[in-house]
């Protein structure tokens, strides 16, 4: 595991968007096509306009398939939707091979079970998708992806993608389970703002289970970075 930080959200924003077109420049050469799952959320988003931007000629996107680590339960034009969201941002920029998107729009069950149908399509219906990236956040509480504290998919082990009811929230998420974030290649994980210091001290060096932070759930089969700006690491003792 490694943690980087960095001084404010822009200079985080400009090494994660270096970090992907890196790593699938490496991919496409490897393996012919790079597959990253994308995450919502402010920090993600500026990482995206760079791509979209600063990047746009320093990899063959027709190379790239975009996936999902969660969504909501609204349709793919509505303000909420994190595929909107990217679309936005990134994808409608960017001449990409392919784009997987979580169906928020159907009813929540069926929308998880169209999403797993989706990953065995794509990566083959044995063992767990190997993606290249998954890109994540994580929220003041711990949670990420839609796998949020006290919530039935934290026990899930076999499904690829399930419908989450989280409770507080008073709604039920799309997201991508534990084990498929785990058999990915690299997952990056991009924190900023000083309302998220508590948790990454939790996540990182305190003694709370998972059930309690989500995020701890992640321990990759491949490489596992936190980058995080200075705000966000203000609490922790070993920052580096």
């Amino acid at each position: 595991m490694k943690v980087l930080v960095y001084e404010n959200p822009q200079e985080l924003a400009g090494a994660a968007a270096a970090d992907f077109v890196r790593r699938a420049n490496e991919a496409i050469e490897s393996r012919g096509r790079f597959a990253v799952a994308l995450a919502g959320g402010s920090t993600p988003r500026a990482t995206y306009e760079l791509l979209a931007s600063d990047y746009a000629d320093a990899l063959d996107w027709s190379r790239v398939h975009i996936f999902f680590g969660d969504e909501r339960g609204v349709p793919p034009d509505h303000e909420d939707s994190n595929y909107r969201m990217a679309h936005d941002a990134l994808l409608s920029h960017v001449p990409v091979g392919g784009v997987h998107r979580m169906r928020g729009e159907l009813p929540p069950e069926e929308a998880a079970a169209a999403y797993e149908e989706e990953l065995r399509k794509f990566f083959g219906a044995v063992g767990f998708p190997t993606l290249d990236l998954i890109m994540l956040g994580t929220g003041e509480d711990g949670h990420t992806a839609s796998l949020f504290p006290d919530t039935p998919a934290l026990d899930e082990r076999e499904r690829w993608a399930v419908a989450n009811p989280v409770e507080k929230l008073g709604t039920t998420r799309i997201t991508l389970t534990s084990p498929v974030i785990n058999a990915s290649r690299a997952v990056s994980f991009l924190v900023a703002g000083e309302g998220k210091a508590e948790a990454m001290r939790e996540i990182l060096e305190g003694n709370g289970s998972p059930r309690q932070y989500p995020a701890k759930l992640i321990q990759p089969d491949g490489e596992l970075t936190w980058m995080l700006d200075r705000a966000a690491a203000k609490l922790l003792e070993k920052p580096l």
